[in-house]
């Protein structure tokens, strides 16, 4: 979905001031990129879905919404997981294993992962697939399940086979339906995400797609071999509540829960009636088996050139202020950076720390922010640059202000393009992340399989 153009105004001559004074710190170096593999688009996978992330000896593993196999019934392909060896001399390329091949509903199993990675201790991988699993969801007369939760366990012993097993499969849109973004756990091991659709509430948000989406949490068995638990905290009902909520969840130190969703929150107006999206806290009870409290911290309206559509995670900063993207609204309806800071009075106020140009700056950022270890904020914008093909930022803080500049633009094939997932850093400060297209596989077409990449400061 395109986001929405709009310019109140007698806003213009402040925009020209800020673009100015934003756009002269692009004299700085430019950061170094290196594509560490290119899907090919066959079974090695294709489509990157959201980032990657590191295990203890420094492989990256990730997911793809294609590739993989052409044989499960779904809207994309089967999809897979895959791992990125880190080759044992520098300079030589890294070694990409394909971990697990998606099979789909017809065994029972899940399709299309919509989401990264996370690991644990022990070096298991989960995730969530779009569709699949055992549910009851249709889409266009067809029975392509509600999604899964899965987990991949490392082999016993080194060359073996990974085992995937489905922790959960979503039996009805009423507990969640299409799960997307990545996963996160608490510190005794549950783990929380978020539903596009599904969840019991709103009837409005999709014609195709039951109810508004949902936040939920899955707990694991209390003995082993025993079933997970999965339990709906938010069901969101659209209007004046969100709708459709993004992943990427994240924990204050007191266990709340925050997060953003696409659309909802203002019933009316230039997004038209779903609204342009909301940031939620859900608040923990007090008392075990009590439920989850919702507490919508802001509604983007795009009033004074704010933004909409936010379609990624928040992160927080050390002294709790949250940090957030969006993928229009702003100047030109190219998106913006946003900050939250939590007032005295209890009240959040929001701050636009950056609104794209859709020029060489950058458009529609779809990823999380990250924090560096120097206090720099880096994300990507999916679209804009030269040729339109996405473009990597650094927002540097300088008093009470932030110091934008482009630090990569994306050249499509052989280079990447389309950057939507969140980026990872490494120890000394090098960022890795993926683009959805360019690279150069070609069964994939003129758009290309997507990359995997590093970038140096």
């Amino acid at each position: 979905m395109r986001s929405p153009k709009h310019r109140p105004r007698g806003t213009y001559l402040a925009v020209v001031f800020v673009a100015f004074f934003v756009l002269c710190p692009w004299a700085w170096a430019a950061h170094k990129e290196k594509v560490l593999y290119s899907f090919q688009g066959g079974t090695d996978g294709a489509t990157p879905a959201g980032g990657v992330a590191f295990d203890a000896t420094g492989n990256l593993y990730g997911a793809t919404t294609n590739g993989g196999s052409t044989s499960c019934r779904s809207i994309a392909q089967c999809g897979t997981v895959f791992q990125l060896a880190r080759p044992a001399k520098q300079g030589d390329p890294w070694i990409e294993t394909v971990l697990y091949v998606f099979k789909g509903n017809a065994s029972n199993d899940g399709t299309s992962p919509a989401g990264g990675v996370v690991i644990d201790k022990a070096g298991n991988l989960y995730g969530t697939t779009a569709y699949g699993g055992t549910g009851n969801c249709v889409l266009l007369g067809s029975k392509l399940g509600c999604g899964t939760v899965y987990e991949l366990s490392p082999p016993k012993q080194k060359g073996g086979a990974w085992t995937e097993t489905v922790l959960y499969s979503f039996p009805t849109a009423k507990q969640g339906y299409l799960p997307n973004g990545d996963l996160v756990f608490d510190g005794a091991g549950n783990l929380y995400g978020a539903t596009m659709f599904g969840g019991g509430h709103g009837t409005t948000c999709d014609t195709l797609y039951q109810y508004c989406g949902a936040v939920f949490e899955l707990s694991p068995p209390k003995t082993k071999g025993g079933k997970w638990t999965e339990k709906v905290l938010h069901g969101f009902k659209s209007g004046k509540d969100g709708a459709n909520p993004n992943g990427g969840l994240i924990f204050d130190a007191k266990g709340a829960i925050y997060g953003t969703t696409q659309t909802g929150g203002f019933d009316g107006g230039f997004c038209g009636s779903g609204g342009c999206g909301i940031v939620f806290k859900l608040v923990p009870p007090t008392m075990k088996g009590n439920v989850w409290t919702e507490q919508v911290l802001d509604r983007f309206t795009l009033a004074n050139s704010g933004g909409a559509e936010p379609q990624a995670g928040l992160i927080l900063d050390r002294i709790g202020n949250l940090l957030g993207t969006t993928v229009g609204g702003g100047i030109s309806g190219s998106g913006t950076i946003f900050q939250l800071t939590h007032c005295p009075n209890g009240k959040w106020m929001e701050h636009v720390l950056y609104r794209f140009l859709d020029r060489n700056d950058g458009s529609e950022p779809r990823g999380s922010l990250l924090f560096d270890h120097k206090g720099d904020l880096y994300g990507t914008a999916s679209g804009g640059g030269m040729a339109g093909n996405g473009t990597l930022f650094r927002l540097r803080p300088s008093g009470k202000s932030w110091i934008f500049m482009q630090a990569y633009e994306y050249k499509a094939s052989p280079d990447g393009a389309y950057p939507t997932g969140k980026l990872t850093l490494d120890r000394i400060g090098n960022l890795y992340g993926t683009t959805q297209y360019g690279g150069s596989g070609q069964a994939c077409g003129n758009f290309r399989c997507g990359i995997v990449f590093e970038i140096s400061p």
